[in-house]
């Protein structure tokens, strides 16, 4: 039976065996034995993730994070995992006694009686929900890359904090976020900060007071940046707030109240999700969608795979489609059968992680796309893909990484659905910026897992310009997030990052950061690629469980640019030299407006907001051995 049949046993099999980035990662070949074959009586947690967890979490599976890094964790968060995160569709096959004992036994930790309450639904300011508008003009940051370019350089008018203020940045106030789990990137309209959590929950809070207007539980996890925008021809004006959630839902949100307006879902594929935030131009909203299939293709039994990445355009008024793309044209066909017989599905993959660019001046917008999950490799991974914003035609696509079709399967013991072509996995995690050089000519930049920070010419079918090695490279390596680019320099953030494998007291492995690898800021000139200055990473000493490597998107503003380490510290450095004029270490405990228990850690992922006289970041980011942390952070110089 093919999984494009799309039986139910089928899509329940495929989304237990996406493993990376949840929380509790079923064994794959225990997946459907698990599913229909409920525990009766006590239950045990030992003995359920010895069956069902222990194959990926004891190190065999590179991306799963071992259980010593789960024992860390509040067993509050394994439990939202396996209910309402990734594990859900696992957990929705066990009893309420069932997921708790596993929660409780992977993390040494008890649970309270009683889960219902979000504690950190706190704080609220004074007549909340209150009003809401967008000023025409006002500074703002909205969405992932603060404009249609993705440049995530922020105005000195609309930043309201100068390179001189810079080294008198404090801290003004903190949010408590929901422990561990990772969040959205803030969004700063109206006055108003929009962050959502992978637990579901978003919040609205004041930007200048981090009190709380309002917050919502959506149906699944919210890991894609919002944007916030005015209804077209709405009288009075209509705002809204546009959500993407890792089930591939889309909303749309009253942004004074978190009302729903309405809600579609854009991809019918088990394993989809969104993770790239939405743009709005006119009357659109463009969304792609991505998936996690490449880890089911770590069973040997899974018909590897069906997904290929998909970008639409929907009408921004009720959510119905205008029109969609595949980045693979073509849709899978049978390719072969694998060693015990199961049939492969091809081309796959080549999904879309990060947010367009959009020039509506040229009528183009443009994605980034990852590697392929299955042969045959296409032309379309690894790759810079233009578009007709009207139609979503594809107009030309350039590609960087040949033949780099990879699974988990190719990371662990049994390999059975590992491409033949075995790529090196080196997607494209973040956005391509485009700029105008001073002769009117466009240049697109992207940089890519492989360490390679490449400029191509939009103008010419993607015609490479120049390209610089900044790093290594691999699978959590080179330029994970994203970059920054005034308009002479592109600021690129190494990550570099690297496991080693130790042995414990007891005879055990344990898979932990390197402490010396990684990392390093680069500024580089962007109509010749010339190194103009290299600043290597700190290092981390003898601190255990860290990593100098610098994963996190950038942010600027002119003079300075800001990068965030694993290692916790938030660095500010002079776009001319490179000299750090700003460090702040968040790896500490907080007083949240909200009254929880906040402390920071890792950055990792989103990037700095810049906004107004404010800097807000998220401090926390356990996954992949991070520290771990629950805090949004507002900065103003000198805290006032």
């Amino acid at each position: 039976m093919s999984v494009r049949e799309g039986s139910l046993q089928q899509k329940i099999r495929l989304v237990s065996q996406v493993l990376v980035g949840g929380l509790l990662l079923s064994s794959v070949s225990m997946a459907l034995s698990w599913a229909f074959s409920p525990t009766e009586g006590k239950s045990d947690g030992e003995a359920l993730y010895q069956a069902h967890c222990a194959r990926c979490h004891e190190g065999q599976v590179k991306r799963a994070p071992h259980r010593d890094v789960i024992s860390r964790l509040p067993a509050l968060m394994v439990l939202n995992s396996l209910e309402r995160g990734r594990m859900k569709f696992q957990g929705m096959t066990r009893t309420n006694q069932e997921r708790r004992a596993i929660s409780e036994w992977m993390t040494g930790k008890q649970l309270p009686p009683s889960t219902e309450k979000d504690e950190t639904v706190a704080g609220f300011c004074e007549g909340a929900p209150g009003e809401f508008s967008i000023e025409a003009g006002a500074p703002q940051w909205n969405g992932w890359g603060v404009d249609n370019f993705n440049t995530r350089f922020q105005s000195a008018e609309a930043a309201g904090i100068s390179a001189d203020q810079v080294p008198e940045l404090r801290v003004k106030w903190v949010f408590g976020l929901p422990m561990d789990f990772r969040v959205s990137q803030p969004t700063v309209v109206g006055g108003r900060v929009f962050i959502g959590s992978l637990q579901g929950r978003i919040y609205s809070l004041d930007a200048k007071t981090g009190c709380l207007y309002w917050s919502v539980k959506m149906d699944s996890g919210v890991r894609a940046t919002m944007v916030v925008d005015t209804l077209p021809g709405t009288t009075p004006p209509r705002y809204v707030v546009y959500v993407g959630d890792t089930a591939a839902n889309v909303y749309a949100l009253d942004a004074r109240t978190g009302k729903e307006l309405w809600k579609v879902d854009v991809d019918d594929h088990p394993s989809a999700r969104i993770t790239a935030t939405p743009k709005t131009h006119g009357n659109r909203l463009y969304v792609a969608t991505t998936s996690l299939e490449e880890i089911a293709g770590a069973d040997p039994t899974y018909e590897c795979c069906t997904f290929r990445g998909k970008i639409m355009a929907l009408n921004r008024f009720n959510g119905k489609l205008v029109w969609k793309a595949y980045t693979i044209p073509e849709p899978p066909a049978p390719v072969r059968k694998n060693a015990v017989g199961v049939q492969l599905w091809g081309p796959s993959g080549a999904t879309i992680w990060s947010s367009p660019a959009l020039d509506p001046e040229r009528n183009r917008m443009y994605v980034t796309t990852g590697d392929n999950y299955s042969d045959p490799a296409s032309l379309t991974s690894d790759a810079v893909v233009a578009l007709d914003l009207r139609t979503g035609e594809v107009l030309w696509s350039k590609q960087f990484t040949a033949g780099d079709a990879w699974n988990v399967a190719c990371e662990t013991e049994n390999d059975t659905n590992c491409p033949e072509a075995r790529g090196p996995d080196f997607d494209f995690a973040s956005s391509p910026i485009v700029r105008i050089l001073p002769d009117g000519r466009r240049i697109i930049l992207a940089g890519q897992k492989s360490g390679v920070m490449h400029a191509i010419d939009p103008d010419r079918n993607g015609e490479i310009l120049w390209q610089e090695r900044v790093g290594k490279g691999g699978l959590l390596g080179g330029i994970q997030w994203g970059s920054a680019a005034d308009a002479k320099q592109v600021y690129v953030a190494l990550s570099d990052v690297v496991r080693k494998t130790i042995e414990n007291a007891d005879g055990g492995l344990t898979r932990v950061l390197d402490g010396s690898v990684g990392g390093g800021m680069f500024a580089l000139d962007i109509e010749s690629g010339e190194r103009k200055w290299h600043v290597p990473a700190v290092g981390c000493g003898d601190r255990p469980q860290c990593s100098p490597a610098q994963s996190a998107a950038v942010s600027a503003l002119p003079g300075v640019v800001f990068s965030g380490s694993v290692d916790g510290h938030l660095r500010g450095y002079a776009t001319d030299s490179g000299q750090v004029v700003w460090d702040y270490n968040a790896d500490q405990e907080y007083e949240s407006t909200n009254g929880v228990t906040t402390k920071g850690g890792s950055f990792d992922g989103p990037g700095p907001t810049i906004v107004d006289g404010m800097l807000y970041v998220n401090a926390g980011y356990g996954y992949r051995g991070g520290v771990s942390g629950n805090a949004l952070i507002a900065f103003s110089v000198n805290g006032e």
